[in-house]
């Protein structure tokens, strides 16, 4: 982790105390931050799985894009 980096976020951006900063979990600095919550990329195995689970299909009734 970047500690530096994140105590120059904590005391500039949120204005928190070193006592407090160091008080907090990282969860609780990532919250503060807006940086937890965010889902990670989808990996290409997951793609690949999702795209065999749905794949894409034209209606019978629709012809092929030329």
């Amino acid at each position: 982790m970047d500690w530096p980096g994140l105590l120059r976020l904590g005391l500039q951006r949120l204005h928190l105390r070193p006592a407090e900063f160091w008080a907090l979990t990282p969860i609780e600095l990532m919250l503060m931050l807006g940086l937890a919550g965010a889902a990670a990329p989808m990996a290409r195995a997951r793609l690949a799985e999702l795209a065999r689970a749905y794949p894409d299909t034209r209606p019978p009734h629709e012809a092929p894009d030329e």
